[in-house]
């Protein structure tokens, strides 16, 4: 959902359009990847950007969750000096590797790993979207209700003036049908939704940017 397909926009790109036209202080994305993920070699191996003039670094990898980017985000927060981290992880965990309580342990890892490497370090964090497999799957949607349960809870926890974590709230009237492609992975309206939230988030806790407006991008 974050590192995109090839032909995609991503959110990443929506939302750097917002903070372009709203946002007044300099800022850009960093990260040590820039690929999108290329279906038809099943590998993030693609750089074909709908929109490829933007500052496209991230660390988002296709199947990638809190499990993974936990032992990764200590050494890509000091290898590219990050100050605000976009969280959306989670619903790949909770699929297949590990249950709402192991999965809310990966992400007090992450949050330590990250604070370790800079301890002034802001985080916004989505939580998971349930997807069309919680649709039919009851216990695989108790596990993300449990899931967003425990990160609420983890974000209150750790939250610190010197290192500020945000909960963002839910993309607003997100639609499966309306703003997927497959049930899962956002198309053009999901992108901007993700987007808003993340902006959304920022501009009511510091001030950043202003509301999003959906035609944004």
């Amino acid at each position: 959902m974050t590192i995109g397909s090839a032909g995609e926009h991503t959110w990443r790109y929506r939302l750097w359009r917002h903070l372009c036209e709203t946002y007044e202080g300099p800022f850009t994305f960093v990260g040590p990847r820039e690929e999108l993920y290329d279906k038809t070699a099943d590998a993030p191996a693609s750089y074909a950007y709908a929109e490829p003039g933007f500052p496209r670094r991230h660390l988002a990898g296709w199947g990638e969750g809190w499990l993974h980017m936990a032992p990764l985000i200590g050494e890509a927060v000091r290898a590219h000096r990050a100050d605000v981290l976009l969280v959306s992880l989670g619903l790949i965990d909770l699929g297949f590797y590990t249950n709402a309580e192991q999965t809310a342990e990966n992400v007090r890892a992450f949050v330590a790993a990250a604070r370790e490497a800079k301890p002034r370090i802001c985080m916004v964090l989505l939580p998971v979207i349930p997807n069309i497999r919680a649709l039919a799957d009851a216990p695989f949607a108790e596990q993300v209700d449990r899931f967003n349960v425990l990160l609420a809870k983890a974000v209150a926890d750790l939250d610190e003036p010197r290192s500020p974590i945000l909960l963002a709230s839910p993309p607003q009237s997100y639609d499966l049908d309306a703003d997927t492609y497959d049930g899962t992975h956002p198309n053009a309206s999901g992108e901007h939704r993700i987007a808003g939230a993340f902006a959304g988030a920022m501009y009511e806790a510091w001030g950043v940017g202003q509301p999003y407006a959906a035609g944004t991008g």
